[in-house]
């Protein structure tokens, strides 16, 4: 056996391949106008089922998971390629790349920006991260940051979205699904944590640890060995360091930042008592405005995708067809609708590139329910 001919023979077989999809891509284009002409949907259900049942059946056993799989494929393929062809020219481009025109080409160095919080919080940081000289307006809860910035009194608002260590802060992700805002801006903030208590307190004092339940969860491994110490959430890192200062308690502790403790004049009890050395959040900047500065190159999307098989998968092949990368992929229960789900995507691309503005255009007239939240720069 040559393994050279029987390179030859594939090389043959994938030529033969090549024009055969090309040729079904063009009859896929005349049914395409077909439907616009008699005003049919572009999918057909009882048709692809048709289909599919012909391919089984025609398939030897070996091959017949994989002749499916790749047919779905082709399917997807199909419909993308008539949508295309037949969808009117997309709101959501014309959007963006108005909002590409409009856009200032420096990001703004001052603005009235609402961080959920008090002096010290590691939002502060992430603010001053992305802004050169930040108005800070803080707030008591995350939702407030979105009324905030909805009711025009702050113009951008800096959240949390996710920790190296202990995942995604599940509640801005509903707030993102309720609100129509986008993201704007995004930066990686280290997170070190102090463990923290009035002057003159000795770690041995402590009965009682208060922090936000992020930070908690990221310091779990420290507070494992502190069995008869209670744990009590806030809403707050740098808020914790406050309560302590003012509570006059010399049982209780705060888990915060170094910002915060010296904010609040407190007592280092112990520091970087994080489980992981390496421990970053993600903050995004949210507007109410869609804006896009040079320099984007990241795009989070929110989708509800059918409950079916392959509805997950055929969409991120598509991503794959244009040679975008998918570097997160989360889901998340949608509220008061029984399995079902929102996935949410960050995707590697840039503003400019064609594949960006065919993957728009496809999502926009492909009928799900599917939220674009912006396109933008990770300030490191």
């Amino acid at each position: 056996m040559d393994i050279n001919k029987l390179r030859e023979q594939i090389d043959q077989i994938d030529t033969d391949l090549v024009k055969l999809f090309n040729q079904r891509m063009e009859v896929a284009a005349n049914v395409a106008d077909y439907k616009k002409e008699n005003n049919l949907p572009i999918f057909d259900p009882a048709r692809e089922r048709e289909l599919l049942g012909k391919i089984a059946d025609a398939a030897d056993e070996e091959t017949r998971v994989s002749l499916l799989a790749l047919y779905n494929l082709i399917l997807e393929l199909s419909r993308t390629h008539q949508r295309q062809r037949n969808a009117p020219p997309s709101t959501l481009v014309n959007e963006v790349q108005n909002a590409i025109q409009s856009t200032p080409t420096l990001f703004p160095e001052r603005a009235v920006v609402a961080c959920q919080g008090v002096e010290g919080a590691f939002s502060q940081r992430a603010c001053e991260k992305i802004f050169a000289q930040p108005d800070i307006v803080y707030v008591n809860t995350f939702d407030r940051v979105f009324s905030a910035v909805d009711s025009g009194l702050c113009h951008y608002g800096v959240l949390p979205l996710e920790n190296s260590s202990a995942g995604s802060v599940n509640s801005i992700y509903a707030l993102m699904m309720k609100h129509n805002f986008k993201i704007v801006r995004c930066v990686r903030v280290k997170v070190d944590h102090c463990l923290v208590a009035a002057h003159g307190v000795e770690l041995d004092d402590i009965r009682e640890i208060i922090s936000h339940e992020q930070a908690i969860n990221q310091c779990a491994e420290f507070l494992s060995k502190m069995p008869n110490v209670r744990v009590t959430t806030c809403t707050n890192t740098a808020e914790a360091a406050r309560m302590v200062a003012e509570s006059g308690r010399s049982d209780m502790a705060a888990i915060c930042s170094r910002d915060a403790y010296l904010q609040y004049s407190l007592h280092l009890l112990d520091s970087s008592i994080q489980d992981q050395d390496n421990n970053y959040t993600r903050f995004i900047c949210i507007s109410k405005n869609l804006e896009i500065y040079p320099g984007a190159d990241k795009t989070s999307l929110m989708m509800a995708l059918p409950h079916k098989p392959g509805s997950l998968y055929n969409t991120i092949s598509k991503f794959y067809a244009l040679g975008i990368n998918l570097v997160k992929l989360e889901s998340r229960p949608i509220a008061q609708r029984d399995f079902e789900f929102m996935f949410y995507f960050d995707l590697a691309t840039s503003i400019y590139s064609t594949q960006f503005i065919k993957m728009l255009a496809d999502l926009d007239a492909s009928g799900l329910e599917f939220r674009y939240l912006g396109t933008y720069r990770e300030v490191l």
